[in-house]
């Protein structure tokens, strides 16, 4: 006979999807509240937990089954200002004590990142997330790896990768609509180095949306220099000098836009009465201390790594995506682009 004095077996994932009538994957997906599940799925999931009493330590151990429950997360600028919003999207999406995460910085170095890489695969991760300094793309890991891999920030080169970054393109666009919707019509772009593929993009996409409106760059073209604001300072003058009607600046970055912003307050010129000033980056210790508070764009970039971390759960349920994902950009708007009356 039976011993029915002793304690319950605990719900496992397998009943619930069991109880529900869905896959065990399913079942995680709509319990942990991930995308590409129908609502009534979900639903009929929820309910099935409910009435199972199935306890988040339960779910924890379902998940974890056959798996070690780590994500690798190597990074090229542990310092930088881009990679950390990404890693820091990336652990909110991995969710307090449900995965833990290995961090590691390769410092841009290859021989270092190739370190790294065996080292967290010889802990068995279930996956790597790899965030990258600058959007210009970058070398795949390489070799046929034995867990997927999701690019974020930087894309990689290979098609058959996974990548998650920004638009660039879109966020020269946005920044230009603000500035035609403040009444500008004379807008200089001054960004940094033209090596880096972000500085081109935004320009790209500067350009095309001036041309749409039958406007063009004030001097037919962006200026690149570097990304600082001595050169902002410099170009700001330069360009007072040769086109005195300038009416808005574009800036490539938060620190060109706080160099122009000095530029234009030496030479006696009023923003925001006067001319329009947009930076990029929305780097909050200088936008937000700018003479007069500079708006800036954002790139989202908490909302890259919680995608790519996503995109990484997806792959690691056997839902392997391919292709580069570039989200959009946002205008934080502050004094330095105030309408013109």
């Amino acid at each position: 006979m039976a011993d029915d004095g002793g304690p319950a077996r605990a719900a496992t994932l397998t009943d619930v999807a069991r109880m529900a009538g869905v896959s065990t994957a399913t079942a995680s997906k709509a319990i942990n509240g991930r995308a590409q599940v129908r609502a009534e799925t979900r639903a009929r999931v929820l309910e099935a937990a409910e009435r199972l009493s199935f306890a988040p330590n339960a779910l924890a151990r379902s998940l974890l089954e056959g798996r070690t429950g780590t994500v690798g997360l190597l990074t090229s600028d542990l310092e930088g200002r881009f990679s950390i919003p990404v890693l820091m999207g990336a652990e909110d999406a991995f969710g307090a004590g449900q995965v833990s995460v290995f961090l590691c910085d390769a410092r841009g170095d290859a021989i270092r990142e190739q370190h790294h890489l065996r080292a967290l695969l010889s802990r068995r991760v279930d996956g790597l997330i790899v965030v990258g300094s600058r959007t210009d793309p970058r070398p795949p890991l390489g070799g046929s790896l034995p867990v997927p891999v999701v690019y974020a920030y930087a894309p990689s080169l290979h098609p058959d990768d996974m990548s998650v970054t920004t638009d660039s393109v879109d966020a020269g666009r946005l920044a230009i609509e603000h500035l035609l919707s403040c009444g500008r019509r004379r807008i200089a772009h001054v960004t940094g180095d033209i090596e880096h593929r972000a500085a081109q993009d935004r320009a790209a996409g500067a350009r095309e949306t001036l041309a749409s409106h039958g406007l063009e760059l004030v001097g037919g073209r962006a200026f690149f220099g570097s990304w600082s604001e001595g050169w902002g300072r410099a170009a700001a003058r330069t360009l007072l000098e040769r086109f005195d009607d300038v009416d808005g600046f574009f800036c490539g970055s938060d620190q060109i836009a706080r160099g122009v912003l000095d530029g234009l307050r030496e030479a006696g010129r009023d923003v925001p009465g006067d001319i329009s000033v947009i930076g990029f980056d929305n780097w909050e210790v200088l936008a937000a201390n700018a003479r007069p508070q500079l708006t800036s764009v954002d790139m989202n970039l908490e909302q890259v790594g919680r995608v790519a971390a996503q995109r990484l759960f997806a792959a690691i349920d056997g839902e392997r995506a391919s292709g580069v994902e570039e989200l959009p950009c946002r205008i934080v708007t502050r004094e330095s682009t105030l309408p013109v009356a």
